[in-house]
Protein backbone atom coordinates (compact mmCIF):
# COMPACT_ATOMS: atom_id res chain seq x y z
CA UNK A 1 0.00 0.00 0.00
CA UNK A 2 1.08 3.49 -0.37
CA UNK A 3 2.54 6.07 1.99
CA UNK A 4 0.25 9.11 1.54
CA UNK A 5 1.45 12.28 2.27
CA UNK A 6 1.22 13.99 5.57
CA UNK A 7 -2.58 15.01 6.61
CA UNK A 8 -3.49 17.98 4.94
CA UNK A 9 -0.04 18.52 3.02
CA UNK A 10 -0.63 20.10 -0.68
CA UNK A 11 0.11 18.07 -3.64
CA UNK A 12 3.83 17.69 -4.93
CA UNK A 13 4.84 20.03 -7.28
CA UNK A 14 6.82 18.92 -10.30
CA UNK A 15 6.53 19.93 -14.20
CA UNK A 16 4.67 16.40 -14.20
CA UNK A 17 1.83 18.44 -11.65
CA UNK A 18 1.49 20.96 -14.04
CA UNK A 19 0.35 19.21 -17.18
CA UNK A 20 -1.31 15.97 -14.87
CA UNK A 21 -5.22 16.12 -14.71
CA UNK A 22 -5.86 14.17 -11.64
CA UNK A 23 -7.50 10.86 -11.39
CA UNK A 24 -9.10 10.88 -14.71
CA UNK A 25 -6.12 11.65 -16.21
CA UNK A 26 -4.48 9.01 -14.70
CA UNK A 27 -7.23 6.83 -15.77
CA UNK A 28 -6.54 7.75 -19.23
CA UNK A 29 -2.78 7.19 -19.19
CA UNK A 30 -3.57 3.65 -18.02
CA UNK A 31 -6.09 3.25 -20.63
CA UNK A 32 -3.59 4.29 -23.54
CA UNK A 33 -0.93 1.54 -22.35
CA UNK A 34 -3.72 -0.97 -22.00
CA UNK A 35 -4.59 0.03 -25.81
CA UNK A 36 -1.00 -0.20 -27.12
CA UNK A 37 -1.27 -3.95 -25.16
CA UNK A 38 -4.00 -5.30 -26.82
CA UNK A 39 -3.43 -4.12 -30.34
CA UNK A 40 0.22 -6.14 -30.04
CA UNK A 41 2.42 -3.10 -29.14
CA UNK A 42 5.58 -4.43 -26.88
CA UNK A 43 5.44 -1.83 -23.94
CA UNK A 44 8.25 -3.83 -21.86
CA UNK A 45 11.20 -2.51 -22.95
CA UNK A 46 12.46 -0.84 -19.68
CA UNK A 47 11.74 -3.81 -18.05
CA UNK A 48 13.05 -6.53 -20.12
CA UNK A 49 16.46 -4.06 -20.29
CA UNK A 50 16.38 -4.28 -16.31
CA UNK A 51 16.03 -7.75 -16.36
CA UNK A 52 18.61 -8.62 -18.72
CA UNK A 53 20.64 -5.92 -16.75
CA UNK A 54 20.68 -7.93 -13.80
CA UNK A 55 18.29 -11.18 -13.47
CA UNK A 56 15.62 -12.36 -10.89
CA UNK A 57 15.64 -11.76 -8.07
CA UNK A 58 17.19 -8.27 -7.13
CA UNK A 59 15.36 -5.27 -5.52
CA UNK A 60 14.34 -2.45 -7.87
CA UNK A 61 13.13 1.21 -7.09
CA UNK A 62 11.04 2.14 -9.93
CA UNK A 63 11.58 6.14 -9.11
CA UNK A 64 8.48 7.68 -10.74
CA UNK A 65 6.73 4.64 -11.65
CA UNK A 66 3.24 6.33 -13.31
CA UNK A 67 0.55 3.68 -12.75
CA UNK A 68 3.00 0.59 -12.53
CA UNK A 69 3.66 -0.46 -15.90
CA UNK A 70 7.22 -1.46 -15.53
CA UNK A 71 7.15 -2.41 -11.52
CA UNK A 72 4.46 -4.68 -12.18
CA UNK A 73 5.83 -6.12 -15.35
CA UNK A 74 8.99 -6.30 -13.03
CA UNK A 75 7.30 -7.85 -10.03
CA UNK A 76 5.91 -10.41 -12.83
CA UNK A 77 9.62 -11.08 -13.74
CA UNK A 78 9.92 -12.07 -9.78
CA UNK A 79 11.94 -8.95 -8.86
CA UNK A 80 11.36 -6.99 -5.53
CA UNK A 81 9.97 -3.92 -6.34
CA UNK A 82 9.66 -0.41 -5.21
CA UNK A 83 7.30 1.99 -6.87
CA UNK A 84 7.28 5.81 -6.22
CA UNK A 85 5.92 8.69 -7.52
CA UNK A 86 5.04 12.13 -6.56
CA UNK A 87 1.14 11.99 -8.25
CA UNK A 88 -1.39 10.13 -5.82
CA UNK A 89 -3.62 9.81 -8.78
CA UNK A 90 -1.17 7.63 -10.55
CA UNK A 91 -0.60 5.71 -7.68
CA UNK A 92 -4.17 5.09 -6.65
CA UNK A 93 -4.30 3.14 -10.21
CA UNK A 94 -1.57 1.53 -9.60
CA UNK A 95 -2.55 0.21 -6.07
CA UNK A 96 -5.94 -0.87 -8.04
CA UNK A 97 -4.09 -2.86 -10.83
CA UNK A 98 -1.52 -4.69 -8.65
CA UNK A 99 -1.59 -5.77 -5.03
CA UNK A 100 1.58 -7.20 -5.25
CA UNK A 101 4.03 -4.12 -5.79
CA UNK A 102 4.72 -1.66 -3.09
CA UNK A 103 4.00 1.70 -3.93
CA UNK A 104 4.70 4.61 -2.43
CA UNK A 105 3.70 8.71 -2.94
CA UNK A 106 6.75 10.81 -2.67
CA UNK A 107 8.68 13.23 -3.75
CA UNK A 108 11.88 11.48 -5.73
CA UNK A 109 14.15 14.56 -4.56
CA UNK A 110 13.23 14.44 -0.81
CA UNK A 111 13.10 10.28 -0.76
CA UNK A 112 13.79 8.44 2.08
CA UNK A 113 12.75 4.97 2.34
CA UNK A 114 12.95 3.03 5.28
CA UNK A 115 14.76 0.14 3.33
CA UNK A 116 17.09 1.83 1.18
CA UNK A 117 19.59 -0.89 -0.70
CA UNK A 118 18.13 -1.41 -4.09
CA UNK A 119 20.47 -2.72 -6.83
CA UNK A 120 18.58 -0.88 -9.78
CA UNK A 121 17.12 2.78 -9.23
CA UNK A 122 15.12 2.64 -12.47
CA UNK A 123 13.94 6.06 -14.12
CA UNK A 124 11.90 5.26 -16.76
CA UNK A 125 10.03 7.15 -19.89
CA UNK A 126 10.81 11.12 -19.32
CA UNK A 127 11.15 11.11 -15.04
CA UNK A 128 13.90 12.91 -15.10
CA UNK A 129 12.76 16.52 -17.35
CA UNK A 130 9.54 16.44 -15.50
CA UNK A 131 11.47 17.00 -12.34
CA UNK A 132 10.41 20.33 -10.60
CA UNK A 133 13.13 23.14 -12.23
CA UNK A 134 16.00 22.78 -10.04
CA UNK A 135 15.53 19.74 -8.25
CA UNK A 136 18.05 17.85 -10.33
CA UNK A 137 21.01 17.53 -8.13
CA UNK A 138 18.70 16.96 -5.42
CA UNK A 139 16.68 14.12 -6.70
CA UNK A 140 19.78 12.29 -7.64
CA UNK A 141 21.36 12.13 -4.47
CA UNK A 142 18.83 10.89 -2.64
CA UNK A 143 18.10 8.40 -5.46
CA UNK A 144 22.09 7.78 -4.75
CA UNK A 145 20.92 6.90 -1.07
CA UNK A 146 18.85 4.21 -1.82
CA UNK A 147 21.28 2.17 -4.19
CA UNK A 148 23.41 -0.60 -2.94
CA UNK A 149 27.13 -0.39 -3.09
CA UNK A 150 27.33 -2.33 -6.26
CA UNK A 151 23.68 -0.82 -7.54
CA UNK A 152 23.46 0.80 -11.10
CA UNK A 153 20.99 3.71 -11.16
CA UNK A 154 19.00 3.77 -14.99
CA UNK A 155 17.75 6.69 -16.13
CA UNK A 156 16.21 7.39 -20.01
CA UNK A 157 14.86 10.50 -21.21
CA UNK A 158 14.16 12.11 -24.57
CA UNK A 159 16.72 14.77 -25.63
CA UNK A 160 15.97 18.43 -26.62
CA UNK A 161 13.39 18.79 -30.09
CA UNK A 162 11.98 15.46 -28.55
CA UNK A 163 10.48 15.60 -25.03
CA UNK A 164 6.46 15.43 -24.38
CA UNK A 165 4.97 18.45 -23.70
CA UNK A 166 5.79 20.48 -20.59
CA UNK A 167 9.08 18.73 -20.05
CA UNK A 168 12.22 20.21 -19.77
CA UNK A 169 14.87 20.56 -22.68
CA UNK A 170 17.34 18.35 -20.68
CA UNK A 171 20.72 17.05 -22.14
CA UNK A 172 23.05 15.06 -21.98
CA UNK A 173 25.58 17.60 -20.53
CA UNK A 174 23.22 18.49 -17.88
CA UNK A 175 22.44 15.64 -16.30
CA UNK A 176 26.06 14.88 -16.58
CA UNK A 177 26.68 17.27 -14.53
CA UNK A 178 24.48 16.56 -12.23
CA UNK A 179 25.15 12.82 -11.26
CA UNK A 180 28.35 14.44 -10.83
CA UNK A 181 27.59 16.76 -8.09
CA UNK A 182 25.10 13.59 -6.55
CA UNK A 183 28.37 11.41 -6.64
CA UNK A 184 27.52 9.55 -9.93
CA UNK A 185 29.24 7.81 -12.68
CA UNK A 186 28.58 7.26 -15.68
CA UNK A 187 28.80 3.71 -16.81
CA UNK A 188 27.66 3.00 -20.07
CA UNK A 189 24.98 5.06 -22.64
CA UNK A 190 22.69 4.14 -25.08
CA UNK A 191 20.13 4.87 -27.44
CA UNK A 192 16.98 3.37 -26.19
CA UNK A 193 15.70 0.35 -24.18
CA UNK A 194 16.55 -2.37 -26.66
CA UNK A 195 20.34 -1.30 -26.44
CA UNK A 196 20.79 0.54 -29.16
CA UNK A 197 24.12 2.03 -29.82
CA UNK A 198 24.74 5.64 -28.44
CA UNK A 199 24.02 8.39 -29.75
CA UNK A 200 21.97 6.82 -32.41
CA UNK A 201 19.69 9.28 -34.32
CA UNK A 202 19.73 12.09 -31.15
CA UNK A 203 16.20 11.71 -29.67
CA UNK A 204 16.55 9.30 -26.88
CA UNK A 205 19.85 9.07 -24.00
CA UNK A 206 19.23 5.56 -22.02
CA UNK A 207 22.38 6.21 -19.19
CA UNK A 208 23.83 3.52 -16.36
CA UNK A 209 25.34 5.53 -13.40
CA UNK A 210 27.27 3.52 -10.11
CA UNK A 211 28.16 5.40 -7.05
CA UNK A 212 31.50 7.00 -7.28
Amino acid sequence: MSEPPPFDSPQIRTRWSEVSGGIDAANAYQRHFDALLADGVDIHGEARFVHALRPAPIRVLDAGCGTGRVATELTRLGHDVVGVDADPHMIEVAEELDDLTRFVVADISTLELRTQAFDIVLLAGNVLPFLADGTLVAALRRLRAHLAADGLLVAGWSLPGHQPEGASALGVAEVERAAFAAGLSLVRRYAGWGGERWPGDGSYCLALYRRS
